[in-house]
């Protein structure tokens, strides 16, 4: 039995910006043919440096990458003409229509003629787009101009194509619209797609398999249910009224860890989560815990493991904290 290469095969990518800023720090990902992989991470994180790497826009200061079977630093030519890519910002000339669009990206890849005005129409009617073909592109709401740029992305028949937060801006509507049409992309036979999203939901409903990005490396990866199926019993958390300081915060987090059923207490400001392996029946307790050490709560809720409560584990803060704070800080891009 035949065994098929990755389609995508990064090792020990290191990527450093002016100012000493690390964008990737010794990150690797390994992608399966015909999978959708999510690359999921809060911004900044490196999920778009990484998707430069790989799709030859930029450099790497070490490490390889390995594209549809060919070296993206050696032969960046060769990969370009194995890829598809839709940007985070629209690539779509405002000015020229929909189907005048298709036709120049075709043509860039060398497809003519009769085959080109077939995939044209094909890509036109599969995303909804062939009433709008003939207006210019500026006249399209968000949404179409997302479908288009994803269509641009299709013309030529790419065997690797990479999504870099396809659905960032979009209104619900439209991002539950774009859902579909990358879960319909699933059945093109050996298309490969590599998904960077800052979404849980969209990457936990999307994906075969995602690797978690936190400060420039991977911290977790598997499918969905794997990674969430590592962290056993409930998740509970607290909001408390008012924040409490780093001592009363240790404090509190070792009250917790006495209490036989509840495991990797970890109160940030005001926000206490914890493992309980019996969330209902560990909640009294620690309410009584918060209320001996004169915390006030404001809410409590008890669920299943979610994806943020797996990249809390491993990055050691939530992932919309995660997000503000290297946004803030300027980290990883």
């Amino acid at each position: 039995m035949t065994t098929r290469a990755p389609a995508i095969a990064a090792h020990d990518l290191i990527k450093t910006y002016p100012g000493d800023v690390k964008a990737l720090d010794g990150m690797g990902i390994t992608v399966e043919a015909g999978t959708v992989f999510g690359l999921l991470g809060p911004n900044g994180a490196g999920k778009s440096t990484t998707v430069k790497i790989l799709t030859t826009l930029a450099r790497p200061d070490s490490g390889s990458a390995v594209v549809a079977g060919h070296d993206a630093l050696r032969h960046p030519d060769r990969v370009r003409r194995a890829i598809g890519v839709v940007a985070q910002k629209s690539g779509a000339d405002p000015v020229a229509t929909g189907r005048d669009n298709l036709l120049l990206q075709g043509r860039l890849y060398g497809v003519r003629g009769a085959a080109l005005t077939r995939r044209v129409d094909e890509l036109l009617d599969r995303f909804d787009l062939a009433d709008a073909a003939k207006r210019t592109v500026r006249t399209y709401s968000g949404g179409m101009q997302r479908r288009l740029d994803v269509a641009l992305g299709l013309v030529h028949r790419p065997e690797v194509l990479f999504l870099d937060e396809p659905t960032t801006g979009l209104d619900p509507e439209a991002r539950s619209a774009m859902w579909e049409e990358i879960a319909r992309l699933k059945g093109d036979e050996g298309l490969t797609i590599l998904l960077t999203t800052h979404y849980l939901e969209e990457a936990d409903r999307l994906a075969e398999h995602i690797a978690i990005v936190d400060r420039g490396r991977v911290v977790a990866e598997g499918t969905p249910d794997e990674l969430k199926g590592q962290l056993r019993g409930d998740a509970v958390q607290v909001e408390l009224r008012e924040p409490v300081g780093p001592v009363e915060a240790q404090l509190l987090e070792t009250a917790l860890a006495e209490f036989a059923g509840v495991r990797e207490a970890v109160l940030d400001g005001v926000r206490l989560s914890a493992r309980a392996d019996d969330g209902p029946a560990a909640v009294p307790h620690i309410l009584a815990v918060l209320e001996r050490e004169g915390a006030a709560v404001a809410s409590v809720t008890v669920a299943r493991p979610s994806l943020d409560d797996v990249y809390l584990r491993h990055a050691g803060r939530r992932f919309a904290e995660a997000d503000t704070t290297l946004v803030t800080a300027g980290g990883a891009r």
